[in-house]
């Protein structure tokens, strides 16, 4: 059974910064691409970012490149995101998936940015 826990989210001023993490367990983690995406209230959930099973290759959403970092540590079955320069809009609920559709997505944890 996949299972993915995310965490490192908060409150946070604009222009700063978060790392989240995610764990992951049930599946071989190091084989797969692995995605963060986003939920914003009323809006549809988001891809933001992917990184290949390697780890060697990313990509990112227009609205993140350059502020955001998406990497993996296959040793420890973890993936993060650093979150660098945020902006009001980055507001979501943040999950980390198996697949680009985020079905197979942990519970989320919520990065809220507020001055």
């Amino acid at each position: 059974e996949v299972h993915l826990v995310e965490s490192g989210g908060g409150l946070v001023q604009p222009g700063g910064s978060l790392t989240l993490s995610c764990t992951a367990s049930g599946f071989f983690f190091e084989l797969h691409t692995m995605y963060w995406v986003r939920q914003a209230p009323g809006k549809r959930l988001e891809w933001v970012a992917d990184i290949t099973a390697d780890g060697l290759r990313t990509y990112y959403v227009d609205t993140v490149q350059g502020r955001f970092t998406i990497s993996r540590d296959n040793a420890k079955n973890t993936l993060y995101l650093q979150l660098t320069k945020l902006k009001i809009e980055d507001t979501a609920m943040y999950y980390c998936a198996k697949d680009i559709a985020g079905v197979n997505r942990g519970q989320g944890t919520q990065v809220t940015v507020s001055s």
